[in-house]
C-alpha cells in the first residue's frame, strides 16, 4: 500500500467525507439578481460562511462574505443548545457556523442562528449584525417584507422586528407544559417525513402557521453515556413502532399578538402533518397522512376561521411516497403534485400528469409561471436505463426539456430567469455549480474541497434477473489474469438509500477496501430509490426482499467479474447495517463475515412512521412481519442458519435515531448462541459520527477485521 493510499482514511475523516469547502445551500433572488450560499475556506475547515454573489446580465461580480461566524462570535466556539443539536442530528449535519439560513422573499435579508443568537445579513450590503432575542435562538426565518423575524427558543414561536428591536422581542406562542413546544418539528417529521421545520410565514407576513407538538404521550427512552457516568442520561421522546405519536395540532398566529386560531381537520384520522405550504397563489395548502399512510389528503386551509376544505384524495395499497417539493401551487392556483399512476411517478398539474414512465420523479425543485422544475431519473420504459443518473428537467404541458447534460447527478435551484445548476460527474470529484441565465452560463461557484488521494475505478452495470443496479470497484492495480479477489458487499440496500450513482465521490471510499485487495460490489436492489413506484414498493411485508437481491446480482456477476464467491464479506450503516447482519445470520452459504454498523436489529424498536409503512402495519397487528425482519426477538436469534460467521458490530452511544440497545442485544443474542463477533461501541457519537480520529480509524479497523476474519493474511 502506498503512502497515498493509507492517508485517504484520514483525509476522509477530516475533511468529513470531502464535503467541506464545497459550496451548498443555494437561493436565487426571484429576479434573478442575487445568489446566496454556504461554503467552509477549505476542505478542511468545518465553519461554514455566508456567501453573498451579484449577478448583473451576463455578467456576475466577485463573491463577497455576508456572514462570518468567526468575526460574529469574536473567536469564540459555537455553544450549541439541545434542540439545535437535535435539528443537526436529524439533518444529517457534519459543519458548523452557518450551517442554514432563510431569507425574505426578495432575497435581500437573511437570518441565521449562531451559538443560539439570532443574526441578520444584509445582503446588498454584505455586512451582518445580532438582533436582540430570546435565546437560544433556533430556526430563524424572516418575514417575506423583512420586517421581521420569527424563531423558536425553549418551545416558543417568538418575533422580534429586524429595525429597532431592542425591548419589542415578542412570544406569539408559548408552551403550556413542559412537553410541549411550538415550531419545531416532531422526531418522526424530522426523521422519516422529511419535514425540518414547524411553522411558516403567510406571503403578506401578516400571520404565521405554526405546529404545536405535544410529546406528553410519545414513550421515553434514556441515553446514558458510559464514559461519563456522572452524567444524568438524556431522557428523550421516541415514538417506538406501534406506540403513541406526539399530538401535532397546527395554529394561524397574527403577528400582532392576538388570539390563536386553530387549524381544523380530521386529526384522528389523518394524525401525521406530511408537508405545508403556502404561497401567494393560493390558501395554505397541507398534506395530511393517515397513520397507515395509505390515504392521504390535500387540505387547503380558510385563513379566517381554520376550517380546511379537501382538495384531493389519494389513496395506495401499500404506502404512499413523500416527494420533496410537493405539493405546490402553481401560479394559476393549481394543485402541483406528485402521484403514482400506471406504474410510474410522475408530476401532476391540476387533473393532468405532464411526465410518464420515461421519467421517475424524485422531487419538485420549482414551480415557475407556466413550468415545474423536477429532478428525475430514468423510468421503467426509458430507451436508456442511465445507470445512477439523476437529471433536472423542465416539464410544461408543451413537454419535457432536460436542463442537465452529460452523465452525472445533478440538481438545481432557480430564481427567475437565473438556473444554479449543481452536478457530480463520473469523471472528477465533488461538484461542479453553473450559474444559469436563461440557460447560458454566466458564472461558476468555486469550490474548495480538496481532492482525493486516489479515483475509483467503476463500472457500473445491471446485474441478475431483475436487473439490480450495480457498481463494481476492482484494485486500481488489478490487471486481467491475476486470478479472482475476496469480495467485499458494500450496499445500503433500503429506502432513500441509493448507493449506485454516476458520480466519483461517493465511490471513494469502496475504492479504498478495492485497493486492499477487494473486489467491492454496491448493489442497488428493491426498496431503493429511483427506478419505479413498483421497485421502491416491494417492501409491503418488510424489507427481507433486499437480502435475494444481493445474493442474485452478486452470483450473476461472478460470470463477468473476478469475484471468488468462497471468501465474501459485507459491510454496511443503519439499512445496511442491518442488511449486513441479516445476510450473515440468514445466507452464511453465502457470506462469510459481516461488519454490522448501527444496525435495527429488532425491528419494533424503531419509529412509528418508518417501521409501520414498511412492515404494513404496528407490530401489534402484523408481529411475523416484523419478526421475520429482525435479527433478535424476545427468544433470542431469529432463523439464524448455520454455520456461524464472524461479525463485527458498531455503534455509537449517544445515538438517538437508531439506538445503542439494537446492537446490545444482537452482541447478548450472538454471545448465548456461542457465536463469534466483536463490539466495537463508539463514546459519544451519534447515529453519524464525525469525530476525526473515530472515522479514520474506523475503516482501518473493519478493513482489519475483514482480513481476518476471510484469512487474507
Amino acid at each position: 500500500m502506498t503512502s497515498r493510499q493509507s492517508n485517504f482514511p484520514h483525509q476522509y475523516a477530516r475533511t468529513r467525507r470531502f464535503t467541506l469547502g464545497a459550496p451548498r445551500s443555494f437561493t436565487v433572488a426571484p429576479d434573478g439578481s442575487r445568489l446566496v450560499f454556504l461554503r467552509s475556506p477549505s476542505g478542511t475547515d468545518p465553519v461554514n460562511r455566508l456567501y453573498v454573489r451579484d449577478l448583473d446580465g451576463d455578467r456576475a461580480a466577485p463573491e463577497r462574505v455576508a456572514a462570518d461566524p468567526a468575526v460574529l462570535l469574536g473567536g469564540a466556539e459555537e455553544d450549541l443548545s439541545p434542540e439545535e443539536r437535535t435539528r443537526r442530528e436529524r439533518g444529517r449535519e457534519m459543519a458548523s457556523g452557518v450551517v442554514g439560513y432563510a431569507t425574505d422573499a426578495a432575497v435581500e435579508l437573511a437570518a441565521f442562528a449562531l451559538s443560539g443568537r439570532l443574526f441578520v445579513a444584509e445582503l446588498r450590503a454584505g455586512t451582518a449584525r445580532e438582533l436582540p432575542a430570546r435565546g437560544p435562538v433556533v430556526d430563524p426565518r424572516p418575514s417575506p417584507d423583512g420586517r421581521l423575524v420569527a424563531y423558536v427558543a425553549r418551545g416558543a414561536l417568538r418575533v422580534v422586528p429586524v429595525e429597532g428591536g431592542e425591548g419589542r422581542d415578542r412570544a406569539l406562542a408559548e408552551p403550556e407544559g413542559e412537553d410541549v413546544a411550538y415550531g419545531l418539528a416532531e422526531h418522526v417529521a424530522a426523521e422519516s417525513m422529511a419535514r425540518s421545520r414547524g411553522f411558516w410565514w403567510s406571503p403578506d407576513s401578516d400571520r404565521l402557521l405554526v405546529a404545536r407538538v405535544d410529546d406528553g404521550p410519545v414513550r421515553r427512552w434514556w441515553i446514558a453515556d458510559p464514559a461519563h457516568p456522572d452524567r444524568e442520561p438524556q431522557r428523550v421522546a421516541y415514538p417506538v413502532a406501534g406506540t403513541d405519536n406526539a399530538r401535532v395540532r397546527l395554529f394561524l398566529a397574527g403577528v400582532d399578538g392576538g388570539e390563536r386560531t386553530e387549524v381544523v381537520w380530521d386529526r384522528e384520522r389523518f394524525p401525521y402533518l406530511a408537508r405545508v405550504h403556502w404561497s401567494s397563489a393560493g390558501a395554505p395548502l397541507l398534506l395530511v397522512q393517515a397513520r397507515d399512510q395509505r390515504t392521504q389528503r390535500y387540505l387547503a386551509v380558510d385563513v379566517s376561521s381554520g376550517e380546511t376544505r379537501v382538495v384531493r384524495v389519494e389513496e395506495d395499497g401499500r404506502w404512499l411516497e413523500l416527494v420533496p417539493g410537493a405539493p405546490a401551487w402553481a401560479a394559476d392556483g393549481r394543485l402541483v403534485r406528485v402521484a403514482d399512476e400506471d406504474g410510474a411517478r410522475v408530476v401532476v398539474v391540476g387533473d393532468r400528469p405532464l411526465t410518464d414512465g420515461a421519467l421517475h420523479i424524485r422531487g419538485v425543485l420549482d414551480v415557475g409561471d407556466g413550468d415545474v422544475l423536477v429532478s428525475a431519473s430514468a423510468g421503467e420504459s426509458a430507451a436508456d436505463a442511465e445507470i445512477g443518473e439523476i437529471h433536472v428537467y423542465r416539464v410544461s404541458e408543451r413537454g419535457v426539456e432536460r436542463i442537465s447534460g452529460e452523465p452525472g447527478v445533478h440538481t438545481a435551484v432557480r430564481g427567475g430567469p437565473v438556473t444554479v445548476l449543481a452536478s457530480a460527474v463520473p469523471d472528477g470529484p465533488g461538484q461542479r455549480v453553473r450559474v444559469l441565465r436563461d440557460g447560458k452560463r454566466i458564472a461558476e461557484v468555486a469550490s474548495y474541497a480538496e481532492t482525493p488521494v486516489h479515483s475509483p475505478r467503476v463500472a457500473l452495470t445491471l446485474s441478475g434477473p431483475r436487473k439490480v443496479p450495480c457498481a463494481v470497484l476492482l484494485p486500481r492495480a488489478y490487471e486481467e489474469g491475476d486470478g479472482p479477489l475476496p469480495v467485499l458487499m458494500d450496499p445500503y440496500g433500503g429506502p432513500h438509500g441509493q448507493r449506485v450513482v454516476a458520480a466519483h465521490t461517493p465511490y471513494l471510499t469502496s475504492q479504498w477496501f478495492a485497493d486492499q485487495g477487494f473486489a467491492v460490489v454496491v448493489g442497488d436492489g428493491r426498496g431503493t430509490p429511483g427506478r419505479s413506484p413498483v421497485w421502491e414498493k416491494a417492501f409491503a411485508d418488510g424489507p427481507a426482499p433486499a437480502l435475494d437481491d444481493q445474493v442474485e446480482a452478486l452470483r450473476e456477476l461472478a460470470g463477468r467479474f473476478p469475484l471468488d464467491l468462497g471468501r465474501v464479506a459485507v459491510r454496511g450503516w443503519s439499512f445496511g447495517g442491518w442488511l449486513a447482519g441479516f445476510a450473515v445470520l440468514r445466507r452464511p452459504d453465502v457470506f462469510h463475515a459481516a461488519v454490522v454498523g448501527a444496525p435495527v436489529t429488532d425491528q419494533r424498536l424503531y419509529d412509528t412512521h418508518w417501521a409501520e409503512r414498511y412492515f404494513g402495519g404496528r407490530p401489534q397487528d402484523v408481529p411475523e412481519a416484523y419478526r421475520a425482519s429482525s435479527l433478535v426477538w424476545d427468544d433470542g436469534l431469529v432463523d439464524a442458519a448455520e454455520p456461524a460467521r464472524p461479525m463485527m458490530l458498531v455503534h455509537g452511544l449517544a445515538d438517538d435515531n437508531v439506538v445503542a440497545a439494537h446492537t446490545l442485544r444482537l452482541s447478548s443474542a450472538l454471545l448465548a448462541a456461542g457465536r463469534p463477533h466483536e463490539v466495537l461501541p463508539l463514546t459519544g457519537a451519534t447515529h453519524m459520527p464525525t469525530q476525526e480520529a473515530v472515522m479514520a480509524n474506523l475503516l482501518t479497523l473493519q478493513l482489519d477485521f475483514l482480513k481476518r476474519s476471510l484469512r487474507l493474511e
